[in-house]
């Protein structure tokens, strides 16, 4: 009996080895003549194709070295989950024009259980593009291509990977569903125009963890339309910081429900953390529930801020208030240095003012004292050590 019991045992250790390695399958870049220092645009979507079809899962291997890529956009639904691992550094044009106008360089939609990882770096090349960049003037300026376009994705992970000097936003998270992102990593100098390190729109679920972001917008920001949104142990800087916003600017935006801000470091951004609407424009919704807790500041312009007057490049007027109403608003346990006196800045809508907004433990100094607080349209309970409202 004890033969009878180890003769299966090993058949079984046998069965599940076989069937590991069934569902490791691994699809080499080079299979489709994907070489360093060459162009690897084709390769890339052949092998997307391949693993795509496989009706186990799959892992596509991108090894070290230097790559070029053109604009790429792959999409499923797909048999079985894919792994992307990437390793290597791969280079978009620095030339814009040759994206030929993609919103995204690298466009991955429509998949479950999808997995980037590895320690690649994805080289956006954007210098040229943010000298060409006059959005702050021009209404009608030409978008240039996003790093990295995430939609309708479920249950997924990007792990480790750099997005590095993308031309416009590093990532654009849209409509995807428990998608996060773990050691994540933003690189682009402060003076890179428009480079928000991962926007999300529309989206649910989605968790940034342990990740560091420096660029020359947001760190972080959320569109309309977003809920169970998770930012934790994340550095920011340098950057504009961690933003809700802007809203208001457009009919039928969605409301932002449940962000969570927790064990931050933000150091040397022109802001903290913030929540900002359009004045004078027809949007209508909400944002409730907002949690920004354990955050550390160092030399932060405007650690704490709620805008409603937001009005960039003067591109609106502040005639009418802002529609959009915000709610249970926490500021919980922050603590620093900031570069203004007025460190705390609530500034709410006339029209629908805040509610429900708290300040609990804010240690900020700006020159070794305690800093004052600005607020208009609201009334904020304070908690412990925070600085008192001044209209």
């Amino acid at each position: 009996m004890a033969m009878e019991l180890s003769t299966t045992s090993i058949v079984l250790i046998l069965l599940l080895a076989m069937s590991h390695k069934a569902q490791s399958a691994d699809i080499d870049i080079k299979k489709f003549g994907g070489a360093p220092n060459a162009d690897i645009t084709q390769a890339f979507i052949s092998a997307w194709k391949e693993a795509c079809a496989a009706t186990s899962a799959t892992k596509i291997v991108i090894p070290r070295g230097i790559y070029k890529m053109r604009e790429v956009d792959v999409k499923g639904p797909c048999k079985a989950p894919i792994e992307i691992q990437v390793d290597g550094t791969i280079q978009a044009p620095a030339d814009p024009k040759q994206l030929n106008g993609a919103y995204q360089w690298v466009k991955i939609g429509y998949v479950s259980h999808f997995t980037f990882s590895g320690h690649g770096v994805f080289d956006g090349q954007g210098a040229n593009a943010w000298k060409q960049n006059d959005c702050g003037l021009n209404k009608n300026c030409v978008r240039h291509s996003m790093n990295f376009g995430f939609n309708f994705l479920n249950h997924s992970i990007v792990r480790d990977i750099t997005s590095k000097d993308s031309k416009n936003f590093h990532v654009n998270v849209l409509a995807c569903n428990n998608f996060t992102f773990d050691g994540f990593k933003v690189s682009a100098p402060a003076s890179s125009i428009n480079t928000d390190g991962i926007h999300i729109g529309r989206s649910t679920d989605i968790k940034i963890l342990n990740t560091n972001i420096g660029t020359g917008d947001d760190c972080v920001s959320l569109g309309d339309g977003n809920n169970h949104i998770v930012v934790q142990n994340v550095k920011c800087g340098p950057g504009h910081g961690i933003s809700v916003g802007s809203l208001g600017r457009y009919d039928n935006e969605k409301p932002v429900e449940d962000f969570l801000v927790k064990n931050v470091t933000l150091t040397n951004t022109d802001n903290g953390v913030r929540i900002k609407t359009w004045p004078s424009y027809p949007g209508v919704t909400t944002v409730t529930n907002m949690h920004f807790e354990d955050i550390t500041m160092v030399n932060v312009r405007n650690p704490i801020i709620i805008d409603q007057e937001y009005c960039p490049w003067n591109q609106c007027s502040k005639q009418k208030p802002s529609k959009v109403k915000i709610s249970q608003v926490f500021f919980k346990n922050i603590k620093g240095t900031s570069l203004t006196k007025e460190g705390v800045t609530l500034i709410c809508s006339s029209g629908v003012p805040c509610e429900g907004v708290e300040l609990n433990e804010i240690n900020l100094t700006f020159n070794g004292a305690p800093v004052t607080a600005k607020c208009s349209n609201v009334h904020p309970k304070i908690t412990g050590k925070a600085p008192a409202c001044a209209a």
